[in-house]
């Protein structure tokens, strides 16, 4: 039997948004997701595209909905982007899952996903590398490695938990006080 391609749990399943705020309007009246936490206007560090520097401008917003954490993903200019390499401006839906890998195997596992023929299709640092693996052949989207160190555990550990004390309707918009952002 074969090693499945994806072996560490799906963290974060992420959605590309025309609007920000109209996605997070949307996830939670429809969903019951949030609290989001936003960062916007973010340029990720050491943020490539297919292997070539890149400044493109993205807001995000991390909720959760139930045991799963959200990301809502609006580009903010038209440049190339593994988000744009599905959706063309004025379309949206979803992106990729993410997968949280421990830090110290992080090389490793994108080693794995390339040598399964998956290229890699942008790489950024956000406290600890991510990669982002072109699997539409196989799955029909994108695959996020992030790797995983205590403050990426503190952040996804604080979404989850804004949740579960989150009455649904107080806030449903927030900043965090602490960020990886540029």
């Amino acid at each position: 039997m074969q090693e499945p391609l994806i072996r560490y749990p799906i963290a974060q399943y992420a959605y590309v948004v025309n609007d920000l705020d109209e996605g997070i309007r949307h996830w939670v009246e429809v969903m019951g997701a949030g609290p989001f936490f936003v960062s916007r206007n973010h340029r990720g560090k050491d943020h490539t595209y297919r292997g070539t520097l890149d400044e493109a401008v993205f807001s995000y917003a991390f909720g959760q909905a139930g045991p799963a954490q959200i990301q809502l993903i609006q580009c903010m200019d038209d440049s190339p982007s593994v988000y744009r390499d599905m959706f063309a401006p004025g379309e949206e839906g979803f992106h990729h899952v993410a997968c949280l890998v421990p830090a110290a195997d992080m090389q490793a596992e994108v080693k794995r996903f390339t040598d399964a023929g998956y290229e890699v299709g942008s790489t950024l640092h956000s406290y600890v590398p991510v990669a982002y693996l072109d699997c539409r052949s196989a799955l029909g989207f994108f695959v996020e490695l992030h790797g995983l160190n205590d403050d990426v555990d503190e952040l996804f550990r604080e979404i989850r938990e804004a949740h579960e004390q989150w009455d649904g309707v107080t806030d449903p918009v927030r900043v965090r006080s602490k960020t990886s952002s540029l």
